[in-house]
């Protein structure tokens, strides 16, 4: 039931099928249903209720019709970028990215002038709804994206003080990597009847080969300028566990020629900009991060990722 329009963006976008997230869940999308879906990171879930999204939107009442949660910055600007892409068939549609690390100020220029879609992390959302700035009277649906990464990083009471804010009549839905007993707690709660979507048996595993080594104590940055030189990938991406490791890291590989920066909470926003350009045009050839920035990097072609420390969990890895 798309319009014209959005069948020919799609084409020109070079979405000619449906990928398994896409065709299971967006019926139920269209047919105003709330769903739990599990899909991983790269499955097309964007996508799938960015059409919804932009399907069922009414606008000329210019009002905030859709609320979209992620829990990183990165995840936030990655999903208004794709649902941009999206709307391109559809005239005058506002999309907005509210997120935190980022100044107040021009966020409240910008809700002035009202939006359609809002897309952010859950602290900076809580923050403009208390100071009034952001009201969901016109909310009609509401969607979590990566939501078990949202409970990992400790956001569970923020989501539960922005639903408050919400109306108790509007679709959710939910989309998580995978099905924890609290991310089922949390779709009983917030959820009417949701509509189980599992496509994670479907989905093609990327072609890894994993390789694990032991290393000495005091010998962890020697060891990776090793595997460097012997694997020559094009570009790497690091995860630490903490930030002061990230920038320790980084530091160490420039002192050995390598062209490596640090990406963690503590930059700025225009700094976190600024590394993820370099490292997409290749400029800088090795991204050391924390695992918080792991989703949300949309990296295409990555040839290697090191896990600096063990990860605290299987997801996470």
């Amino acid at each position: 039931n798309f319009s014209k329009e959005m069948l020919t963006n799609l084409d020109k976008i070079g979405y000619s099928s449906m990928t398994p997230i896409q065709a299971e869940s967006l019926p139920f999308i269209l047919d105003k249903k709330d769903i739990i879906a599990q899909a991983k990171t790269g499955s097309g879930k964007t996508a799938a209720f960015g059409i919804g999204v932009l399907t069922k939107l009414q606008v000329r009442k210019f009002r905030v019709q859709t609320l979209i949660l992620t829990p990183t910055r990165e995840l936030a600007d990655q999903v208004a970028k794709e649902l941009r892409m999206l709307a391109r068939a559809t005239h005058n549609v506002k999309i907005l990215t509210l997120c935190g690390g980022t100044a107040f100020g021009p966020q409240l220029g910008s809700l002035r002038h009202g939006a359609h879609i809002v897309v952010g992390t859950p602290g900076r959302i809580l923050k403009h709804l208390k100071k009034e700035t952001l009201n969901f009277n016109n909310l009609e649906m509401l969607v979590l994206d990566e939501a078990d990464r949202m409970l990992d990083m400790g956001f569970s009471e923020e989501i539960n003080e922005v639903l408050e804010f919400a109306p108790k009549e509007k679709q959710t839905l939910l989309f998580s990597a995978t099905y924890t007993d609290e991310i089922l707690s949390i779709s009983k709660r917030i959820q009417k009847d949701a509509q189980s979507v599992k496509t994670t048996s479907l989905e093609v595993a990327n072609k890894i080969t994993e390789y694990f080594y032991g290393v000495e104590y005091g010998k962890k940055v020697q060891t990776l300028i090793n595997i460097f030189s012997n694997f020559t990938p094009k570009n790497v991406i690091v995860f630490t566990n903490t930030k002061i490791q990230a920038d320790e890291i980084a530091k160490a590989l420039v002192t050995s020629k390598i062209d490596a920066l640090a990406l963690h909470g503590d930059l700025e926003q225009y700094e976190r900009n600024d590394v993820l350009v370099q490292f997409s045009n290749n400029s800088c050839t090795v991204l050391v991060a924390t695992d918080v920035a792991a989703r949300g990097l949309d990296i295409k072609e990555l040839s290697m990722v090191v896990n600096y420390d063990l990860p605290h969990d299987r997801e996470t890895y």
